[in-house]
């Protein structure tokens, strides 16, 4: 029997969504050609912009592709690859995927057989994603007006509007980390060396990365970090697994 995780449909759908964004995308690109061309922008310049703008963005697809490889084994590769084509993102994708089979009494760690738990978690990732795009142009400027009198107040507002920005991404990715280590779900997947041993190697590796772009200004490098660490975090779990496996292996969940 075809898996229905991977079947006809399944890739037929998947190719529909990414011809879609393609076709946005060299829409989008063809009208700013044109415009910037009546603005009287020079041709070499527009060429610099679209090759920067194209090796900017091959960080965020490279962290794409670590998700899209996470929840495979669970999901198959084809729903991550929907969802990572539109609007999804690591934190997102994977606490929503979580959270669903964490109410079906399964986790990441496990394959999904049932299709109706397949059908409910491809809901609950996709109708989650929805609510930014339908709040964000009726709050976004209430919040800006927000955050920006409280900068305001302050000398460095500058500094003061990173740093509660940088506050509400660490606090997101603290209670997914928090979540790792205590081993929840109680169903999910153990709590213990192995969990520690690539949190600590994937801060290492970002802080290394971090310093040394900046020791030795190489600011084409800083857009690789995360993913870097992500792929370094990685191989690190797996080295573990291969060399001291009693040692990977220990939990205390």
């Amino acid at each position: 029997m075809t898996n229905f995780k991977t079947s006809g449909f399944m890739y037929a759908l998947a190719l529909m969504v990414v011809a879609f964004v393609t076709v946005q995308s060299v829409f989008f690109i063809v009208k700013s050609w044109k415009r910037a061309k009546e603005l009287g922008m020079e041709t070499e310049k527009l060429k610099q912009t679209i090759i920067s703008s194209a090796l900017f963005s091959l960080a965020p697809a490279i962290s794409i592709l670590a998700t899209v490889l996470a929840l495979a084994s669970a999901l198959g590769i084809v729903l991550p690859w929907i969802r990572l084509s539109v609007i999804g993102n690591l934190a997102y994708e994977t606490v929503a995927a979580e959270n669903a089979l964490e109410v079906l009494g399964s986790s990441l760690s496990s394959e999904v057989t049932d299709p109706t738990a397949f059908s409910t978690i491809a809901w609950t990732m996709t109708i989650g994603s929805c609510f930014p795009l339908i709040l964000l142009p009726f709050l976004c400027k209430k919040i800006h007006s927000a955050m920006g009198k409280a900068t305001s107040k302050s000398k460095n507002a500058g500094v003061l509007g990173d740093i509660l920005g940088a506050a509400a991404f660490i606090g997101i990715i603290a209670a997914f980390i928090a979540r790792c280590i205590a081993g929840v779900p109680s169903d999910g997947p153990s709590a213990g060396v192995m969990t520690v041993a690539t949190l600590v190697s994937a801060m290492v590796f970002t802080v290394a990365l971090d310093l040394l772009c900046k020791k030795k200004d190489l600011k084409k490098l800083e857009p690789f970090v995360l993913p870097i660490a992500m792929f370094g975090a990685m191989g690190i779990a797996v080295l573990l697994v291969q060399l001291v496996p009693g040692i990977a292996e220990m939990t205390w969940r």
